[in-house]
């Protein structure tokens, strides 16, 4: 397949794989603050195409910038880097629930 042009790519963790030929990545970013130099962490929710319905929950996936699939789907999973489990996705849920409870 023909290349075109430089397309944004992140790499994150599948925490949904509920919709059909969908799922949902959890890209987490880090960034210095310009004035505290405090490093902030980011994290965001992107729907991704996976055709094959290959990604699994837990698995770490890189996905690449692509034409309006959906309403919200802008990304397709270009590989799957490493098979994960179940348990380090409630983990991260249990960590996510206890940040907003503070």
């Amino acid at each position: 397949m023909k290349e075109r042009g430089i397309r944004k790519s992140f790499v994150g963790k599948v925490v949904s794989d509920k919709m059909d030929k969908t799922v949902v990545v959890l890209v987490e970013t880090q960034k210095k603050h310009p004035l505290y130099k405090k490093y902030i962490r980011k994290r965001k929710r992107y729907m991704a195409h996976d055709p094959d319905n290959r990604c699994k929950i837990g698995d770490v996936v890189k996905i690449i910038e692509s034409r309006p699939l959906s309403k919200r789907k802008r990304w397709r999973v270009s590989q799957i880097i490493a098979r994960g489990s179940i348990r380090d996705l409630r983990d991260l849920e249990t960590e996510e629930e206890q940040g907003v409870s503070e």
